[in-house]
Formats: C-alpha cells, structure tokens, sequence
C-alpha cells in the first residue's frame, strides 16, 4: 500500500493556489480539467517530497461545504517557521497560533482548513514578535 494523496475541495481555486503555493511555498505537479463533469484538479507537493500530494478540487458550481472540523488539519516541516510565518504574513494570511515556542504554529486556508507548521529539527529561541503574540480565531 503507497499514501496518495489528501484531498481537499476549494472554493476559490486562485485563492486556494495563492495560499498553498504562493504563500506556503507547495509546487503544482500536475493539474487537470474535466469541464464535461464541471471540476479541476490541481495537485501539489512540497518540494522535498514530490511524491506526497495535496489534491485540491474546485467544483464549477457554487456549493456550501459547511464548516464542519471533521478534517483535522494539513502538517508541513519548515526549515524557519519564523520566516515561513513572515512570508505567510506578507501575503495577508493571519497566524492564528503563533510559533511562540520556536517549534509550531497555525494557519487556514482560504477554506478554513487549518495547517500546521513545525520547525523541523530543534525549536528555534524563542523571539519576538511571536513571544507576545495572542491566538487569533480557532485553528
């Protein structure tokens, strides 16, 4: 048995590329367009491990997924979590759980789906701004 791929459904699919790849840094490896079943595909991978995906589907249609949290969350192993916070930052992304350890933080997508980032290795020395920042919203 091989893992494959997690997906998850989107709602606005520039939104969600500007957040997973723009601003988190995930590479599209491949991308497809089924306009006869009104949906696209859009896989992507961190650099490090191409072979692990994350699917986003975007349904032409209008639906309402709810808000549910029976998704957990979405992990990734950064080599700074304090400039991937910064750079998540400068494209307007909120932190909602702050790396005030050195070692984890959150976001959400677009969508809602919370990501969790962690410091890979040892937890960097605790610094400012991110020691006295509060959580923001839920994560």
């Amino acid at each position: 048995m091989k893992y494959l791929h997690a997906m998850l459904r989107v709602r606005d699919l520039d939104a969600s590329l500007r957040f997973y790849r723009d601003a988190l840094g995930l590479v599209e490896t491949r991308r497809k367009d089924y306009p006869e079943g009104r949906f696209t595909l859009v896989y992507l991978a961190a650099p490090e491990n191409p072979e692990v995906e994350v699917e986003l589907t975007w349904n032409y249609d209008d639906e309402d997924y709810g808000g549910a949290r029976n998704f957990g969350h979405l992990a990734f192993a950064v080599d700074d979590i304090y400039a991937t916070c910064e750079r998540l930052q400068s494209f307007g992304v909120t932190i909602n759980r702050p790396p005030r350890d050195g070692r984890m933080a959150f976001v959400r997508s677009p969508d809602h789906i919370s990501v969790e980032l962690l410091q890979k290795g040892e937890p960097l020395p605790p610094r400012e701004p991110w020691v006295s920042m509060p959580n923001t919203g839920s994560w």
